[in-house]
Formats: C-alpha cells, sequence, structure tokens
C-alpha cells in the first residue's frame, strides 16, 4: 500500500495525547454528545474542542451539529485506513535491500 506521509503524520498525531485516547476509548462504545465527553475527560471546552479538531482532521472521527451540540462518532473509514497506515509503516517492505549499508 502507498501511504501519504503527510495524511499518516496527521492520523498519527491523532493518537500521541492520552486525552486523545480516552476520548477514542469513549466513543469505541457509540457516538457521544460533547457535553458528555467534556463531563468524562474533565478538560474545559476549548481544550476539548482543540482534541477534536485534531481527531476530526485525521478523519478518525467525525462530527455533527445537532443543536448546539456537536455529536462525535468513530469514521469506519477512517479507522480502517489508519489500520493500514500503520500496518504499512511497520511492515517489512517487499524490496528489501539486503546489501549492507556501511561499509566495514
Amino acid at each position: 500500500m502507498e501511504i501519504d506521509a503527510k495524511r499518516t503524520a496527521i492520523i498519527f498525531k491523532a493518537f500521541c495525547d492520552e486525552n486523545r485516547i480516552r476520548i477514542l476509548q469513549l466513543l469505541s462504545t457509540g457516538e457521544k454528545c460533547a457535553c458528555k465527553l467534556l463531563e468524562e475527560i474533565n478538560v474545559t471546552q476549548p481544550t476539548l474542542s482543540h482534541h477534536m479538531k485534531i481527531l476530526c482532521d485525521s478523519n478518525v472521527v467525525v462530527g455533527r451539529k445537532e443543536g448546539k451540540w456537536m455529536h462525535y462518532s468513530i469514521s469506519e473509514e477512517g479507522k480502517e485506513y489508519a489500520i493500514k497506515c500503520l500496518k504499512a509503516v511497520t511492515s517489512p517492505s517487499e524490496n528489501t535491500d539486503t546489501q549492507p549499508c556501511c561499509k566495514k
């Protein structure tokens, strides 16, 4: 799989904060309103908005507005792409160069 390095970095950025991991854990049980996320992770509204922007920019999470609140859920398509990216960057390449990198 050919991956887009910039898009992959955005995805991995979404996973590199403990609050965002906690948000993903909460969303793993289904859609949640921002008000529920605020209660559960104990951050300010601007901080939650920052985390949700990063998660939504990664396409792993999607949001929809209902009244004055946003409701968030995990995107199946985004999740599958993130899994493919992780596999692509951690699996041995088929074109592995067997030549030593340095001369002894």
